[in-house]
């Protein structure tokens, strides 16, 4: 049988997490509503995260990776697992798991009628900065955007592979995703989920990439609005 779902983690220096991600992510294979692959990619990590990635793929018959010749950044990350994806529907969760895989199943539920649905962090559990960055970040870009949502930072999305193949993405780009998704004429929704504290490894992103950061990113979206190519075909030949 044939995956339906692929999850991309995406690894940046993260070698004190992988094998709860391991545990965690086979644990929810065994009780997801579709047969789903784990897809790691290994973005330039400079720790011993590639050499524990590859054990566990050695280990586990629906785990695979992906390994960066030199960090590129979370976007490209997220866009190589679009890029390698094979089943119908992807999606992602950052490595930290502050996240709940099992959270995965409440997206699915909705994945038939909308083509992108997202996580929206219930109760986080970061610090006051962090938060507030954040809700000043993601107020910013929906005055930008229009698309309604409250979290795009949520590391927990499924999307429909097609669509997902469609967003052309550049550095910064996975703040936008339902935007993107809303370009292709796709609908999307938020949905609650769990977040929990990081235990391991340290975060990747500070203010300049919460707040700053996505300030400019907002510039480089309306470009791409007004330059975005989308199409249907109405009829071909045999």
């Amino acid at each position: 049988m044939a995956y339906e779902f692929t999850i991309i983690v995406p690894v940046y220096n993260e070698e004190d997490n992988l094998l709860r991600v391991e545990k965690e992510l086979l644990e929810y294979s065994k009780i997801a509503s579709k047969k789903t692959k784990i897809l790691f990619v290994n973005d330039g990590s400079k720790d011993n995260s590639q050499t524990i990635i590859e054990t566990i793929v050695e280990r586990q018959e629906n785990f695979s990776y992906i390994s960066f010749a030199e960090n590129r950044g979370l976007s490209a990350a997220i866009k190589a697992g679009f890029d390698y994806a094979n089943s119908e529907l992807v999606g992602y969760i950052d490595s930290d798991l502050q996240t709940a895989p099992e959270d995965f199943n409440l997206l699915l539920e909705y994945i038939g009628e909308y083509d992108l649905v997202t996580g929206v962090r219930a109760n986080r559990k970061d610090s006051f900065v962090k938060n507030m960055s954040s809700t000043i970040a993601n107020g910013i870009r929906r005055a930008f955007t229009h698309d309604g949502m409250d979290d795009t930072g949520c590391p927990l999305k499924v999307i429909k592979t097609e669509y997902a193949k469609r967003i052309p993405m550049f550095k910064g780009l996975h703040r936008f995703l339902p935007a993107m998704i809303l370009l292709q004429q796709g609908k999307i929704i938020q949905i609650p989920v769990q977040h929990f504290p990081r235990i391991a490894g340290q975060a990747k992103f500070g203010l300049w990439n919460r707040l700053i950061g996505p300030l400019m990113d907002c510039f480089a979206y309306l470009w791409m609005k007004k330059k975005y190519i989308n199409y249907s075909v109405a009829k071909q030949s045999e």
